[in-house]
């Protein structure tokens, strides 16, 4: 298999069913941006973080591979196949993982600022890339169909890297600095 195809040299991508649009498409922004989201999480991975933490987070790299793959799909020319979903199990997971750190974490009294260390700072990388995966997702969502499951995900997604961000700061010893107005 080639890497390179040439049929994008005119400046068009073809979407899962075939149909061609311009590189700048929103769709492309949309999913363009998860996969960018994912490369930020697949550098957290390379830090030193807990080994349950790298599990996590391979199991949100491969939802996220899904979600770009439902974003890239022309949903009126295919369906999308039953191996892609992002279901309400995979956002009540993210949940029950953040309530399972929050337990272990100290009680947030105001806003921090980013940063500590490489991987903390990842977090928060990730987590701004994710909010704004979030906004290329809605806003697609206003002219053609996203699930909402997806949506509600990349959602819950940003809270958890927030929380990993806490957790990881706090497995390095490392001060969490709250923000003076």
């Amino acid at each position: 298999m080639r890497v390179y195809t040439r049929t994008g040299d005119d400046g068009t991508t073809g979407l899962i069913g075939g149909t061609r649009v311009k590189k700048y498409d929103l769709r492309l922004e949309a999913y363009g941006t998860v996969d960018e989201l994912n490369s930020w999480i697949g550098l957290i991975r390379s830090q030193e973080i807990k080994p349950a933490d790298i599990h996590d987070l391979i199991e949100i790299q491969n939802k996220l591979f899904v979600i770009g793959a439902l974003l890239a799909t022309d949903t009126a020319k295919v369906e999308s196949s039953a191996q892609l979903t992002c279901c309400a199990e995979d956002i009540s997971l993210l949940e029950q993982r953040m309530d399972q750190i929050l337990d272990s974490l100290p009680p947030l009294t105001s806003f921090l600022l980013p940063g500590g260390n490489n991987a903390v700072s990842y977090c928060h990388l990730a987590r701004t890339v994710c909010r704004r995966a979030e906004r290329r997702a809605y806003q697609l969502s206003a002219d053609t169909h996203v699930p909402p499951e997806v949506l509600k995900y990349l959602n819950r997604l940003s809270d958890y890297l927030y929380v990993l961000s806490r957790k990881v700061a706090i497995d390095n010893g490392i001060e969490e600095i709250p923000w003076k107005s």
